[in-house]
């Protein structure tokens, strides 16, 4: 081999050799070489080497950085060309933050300055990038794919929340595919359109029309939009199919100076609340730049409601809004109107921060305020939320949280309340706002004050009210008087809501005084406790008692599942002279003995009322008074009550029974049952039922008594004992011993009787004596009248017949029939005697005077016949 061609060997092998040299070492030297070109102040960085395969280069990572911040990363590029250029890339991250550290570009004079010059220098490539995302808009993350050649430039992009597929020819723009959903279970915004973009690639589309139909969570479920422009002039219109006007109308310019909104419209006539306004904006120097654009202009908000029209104003600008640090004052005042309520708003504030998570600032001065009526029955008189200092970001509320509330109720009262806090990047669930809240008011029906103080805070996901104090001074309503009743925590109140293990827990005490009834009852001092258990204020579980003195404890259970409340309480045995207080010392009752036990199951729901039932046992009763005496009481009481009707006696009747009742006279064995409803209906009738007791020596009985009553119900006495009924009556004129029974219907529901068609008579024989006194008194005032009144002194009646009449007035209506023998000095003649009597028995002792009233009878009709054996309703027919 000659020297000539060993030359070119070494000069080739020295070439490979620096070729392989600077492809194991361009992490080190491409950076440094690539600056030349890039702009300056930014740079790219390899932390490994390309690769040069059979036929691509492969690039395992690539970053470029404006300054230190990384605006661009690439993960496994390759680079390939089997007809046109071809980049595949695994991984391409953007980072819109570091574009303000871009510096100004300095476009040399020799640049191409029309769109189809840009086109012309297309290379026929594709690029295809597995995963692009642009932060921070992570979640718009998918796969990208370009096609470029001069004549036609095609995008596609698909990810889970974002889709768009648009083509370039020439100056045209088709867009065939954009969907961007808007609302979680909703479907997607769909924009679909052409343009005709200008000659010079930095300035808007010369004309163009896109439309899209809207779908929306809320009304109207749909919606079509539409964006027309032509040169300098454009309008956007989205209208619903159930409005007569449009929901947006707004008509735009462009100029090289200003980007004009003016006299644009909106509306909402929806949710009940309609609203609508006008729209005015004005964008500047728009063309360098959202950073550099400065924006103002205005919107008015028109609200109507049933105390007229409202207007709210927002004025913005002249203020900047950018991706790193947005600058824009802005001011809300005027006031809106719903229903009733009136809004009032004065709020100054600014706008600063990335435009994609601002923060709104309040200024001092900042007040929100409104008055009017939330229900018939409540008006507010003021309310006040003073905002200075508060701002508003992505993260929550910081700042003073206050308010202040005045109202009052017709007829009930006036309050005021105040909330005071501090809360730091609070959102619902997340963050942490600590509060206090006091008040006081008037409870004109009870003639009451009230008061009300706490703390409380929420953090993250828990919800706490660690204290808590209200009360009244006192309760008065009708005869009762309940003093410093107040309700307290003995353990916080506490809502987690974590979905994963949410929980609901709390202790409360409702501590009251005594409660005193202006009868002389007397209620000591009560305690009403109950721990709250559950997942969350619309479902838990409640326990606790009842205590009042020595009264109680009255045990309850229940629950509450955010519509219905369902419990049951119960009364374990007590003895009953525990309840002496509740009886006024006027009564003159001392509680003997006897113990009582109860349990009810309960249950309250809207639309469904209160609902109870459940029973009530007293065993062994007993009390003394000073003119009667009470033992042995057993009551049974099941019952159920519903619609304001209770059922009485549900598994069985209501059940009383009275060992012994001691008055005037002494009963016996007292028995009655009772079963039905109160009120009582045709439908749902009251009975009351075998009634029986022993007195005077024999029984009185009922049968049945319904309520409504169509028929009487018979009273029936059964040899009751005139001699022990005498006694009891204690009349001086006269005794009277033997048997009687008879019949008393008796009526409840009549509009004239009590009593109708009643009767008495003896079984037995009977025994008639006056008082020698009464009989002397009567012959010595009157001597034809005495020789009559003899033959009364001592007389042996064989018959008697009485009927009786009670009317509804109490007017009561005896007339009797009694025919005996009656004996004088060895001598005896037949006696017929007939007596009417009539007195009003309402008036109880009066009707108690019987030996008065027969003696003046006597008087009034023997002394005026003359014979002492033939007087009118007196025959005597002598026997010697």
């Amino acid at each position: 081999m000659t020297g000539k061609y060993k030359a070119i060997i070494a000069i080739a092998l020295l070439i490979v050799l620096s070729l392989l040299a600077l492809l194991h070492t361009t992490a080190y030297w491409l950076p440094g070489f690539a600056g030349l070109w890039l702009p300056k102040g930014t740079r790219i960085a390899l932390e490994a080497s390309p690769r040069l395969t059979r036929n691509a280069i492969v690039i395992p990572d690539l970053r470029y950085l404006a300054g230190e911040c990384e605006l661009a990363r690439v993960d496994n590029a390759i680079l390939r060309h089997p007809s046109r250029w071809q980049l595949d890339v695994d991984t391409l991250t953007l980072n819109s933050a570091c574009l303000s550290q871009l510096p100004e570009s300095d476009t040399a004079a020799s640049a191409p300055r029309t769109l189809a010059e840009w086109q012309a220098m297309l290379p026929r490539s594709f690029l295809n990038v597995k995963h692009f995302s642009l932060a921070p808009w992570d979640q718009y993350a998918g796969a990208l794919s370009v096609a470029l050649s001069p004549e036609t430039q095609q995008l596609s992009f698909q990810g889970e929340r974002l889709r768009v597929k648009v083509a370039v020819k020439g100056q045209t723009l088709t867009l065939s595919q954009f969907e961007l959903p808007l609302f979680d279970g909703e479907p997607p915004l769909a924009l679909a359109g052409d343009l005709t973009l200008g000659l010079m690639p930095d300035g808007l589309p010369t004309q163009g029309s896109l439309r899209t139909s809207l779908h929306l969570p809320c009304e109207p479920r749909d919606a079509t939009a539409e964006l027309e422009w032509d040169a300098d002039r454009g309008q956007l219109i989205v209208m619903a199919p159930d409005a007569e006007d449009p929901l947006i109308d707004l008509p735009w310019t462009a100029s090289a100076g200003a980007l004009t909104i003016s006299d644009g419209r909106w509306s909402w006539p929806y949710q009940g609340f309609p609203l609508s306004g006008r729209v005015a904006v004005r964008a500047r120097d728009w063309q360098q730049g959202l950073d550099r654009t400065l924006i103002d202009g205005r919107l008015n908000v028109v609200t109507q409601g049933r105390a007229g029209k409202g207007n709210a104003v927002l004025n913005f600008g002249p203020g900047r809004l950018s991706l790193t640090d947005s600058a824009m004052p802005l001011r809300l005042t005027g006031e809106a109107k719903q229903e009733a309520m009136i809004f009032y708003a004065g709020l100054p504030g600014d706008l600063s921060g990335p435009l994609l998570t601002p923060t709104l600032r309040f200024h001092p001065g900042a007040l929100l305020r409104s008055r009017g009526r939330v229900i018939d029955a409540l008006n507010i008189d003021e309310i006040r939320w003073p905002l200075a200092g508060v701002t508003l970001t992505q993260d929550g509320v910081a700042g003073r949280l206050q308010a202040i509330l005045r109202a009052h109720e017709g007829g009930t009262g006036d309050f005021t309340l105040h909330l005071d806090g501090q809360a730091s990047h609070f959102l619902p669930d997340k963050g942490l706002w600590n509060w206090r809240y006091w008040g006081d008011g008037r409870f004109t029906p009870m003639q009451a004050a009230w008061d009300v103080a706490g703390r409380g805070r929420w953090q993250d996901s828990t919800i706490e009210l660690t204290e808590l104090s209200t009360g009244f001074d006192q309760l008065q309503y009708g005869s009762m008087t309940m003093t410093t009743p107040r309700l307290t925590l003995a353990e916080p109140l506490r809502w987690v809501r974590d979905p994963a293990a949410p929980s609901f827990t709390g202790d409360l005490r409702l501590n009251a005084g005594e409660t005193r009834f202006s009868g002389g009852s007397v209620l000591p001092p009560s305690a009403f406790t109950f721990a709250l258990k559950g997942s969350d204020p619309t479902s838990f579980n409640f326990r606790g008692d009842l205590r009042a003195g020595a009264i109680g404890p009255v045990r309850h259970h229940g629950r509450w599942d955010g519509e219905r409340l369902r419990g049951e309480a119960w009364w374990p045995k007590q003895q009953l002279t525990v309840f002496q207080p509740l009886l006024p010392p006027d009564w003159e009752m001392a509680l003997r003995d006897g113990s009582l036990y109860a349990q009810v199951a309960f249950s309250a729901a809207a639309g469904q009322g209160f609902e109870a039932g459940g029973h009530g046992v007293l065993r062994d009763g007993s009390a003394w008074m000073p003119d009667n005496k009470i033992d042995g009481v057993d009551f049974v009481l099941p019952f159920r009550f519903s619609a304001g009707t209770w059922h009485l006696g549900t598994r069985g009747p209501v059940r009383l029974k009275i060992g012994t009742i001691e008055n005037q006279i002494v009963a016996h064995n007292f028995t009655a049952s009772l079963q039905g409803w109160y009120p009582w209906s045709e439908a749902q009738p009251l009975g009351l039922s075998d009634v029986s007791v022993e007195a005077l020596g024999g029984t009185i009985t009922m049968q049945q008594l319904r309520m409504p009553q169509h028929d009487a119900a018979l009273v029936r006495v059964n040899n009751i004992s005139t001699s022990e009924l005498v006694s009891a009556v204690n009349p001086k004129q006269f005794t009277l011993s033997g048997p009687v029974s008879g019949a008393l219907p008796l009526w409840l529901e009549h509009p004239q009787w009590i009593i109708k068609d009643g009767w008495l008579a003896n079984p037995g024989p009977m025994t008639l004596r006056l008082d020698k006194d009464t009989a002397d008194a009567i012959a010595n005032d009157n001597v034809a009248a005495g020789a009559a009144i003899n033959w009364l002194r001592y007389m042996e009646i064989s018959r008697s017949w009485t009927r009786i009449d009670l009317d509804n007035l109490g007017a009561l209506r005896l007339q009797a029939s009694i025919t005996g023998t009656g004996k004088v000095q060895g001598k005896s003649s037949t006696v017929h005697l007939n007596y009417s009597h009539e007195e009003n028995l309402f008036t109880l002792w009066r009707s108690l005077r019987f030996g008065d009233n027969l003696q003046s009878w006597l008087e009034q009709n023997l002394s005026s016949q003359p014979s002492s054996c033939a007087a009118p309703g007196a025959v005597c027919e002598e026997n010697k």
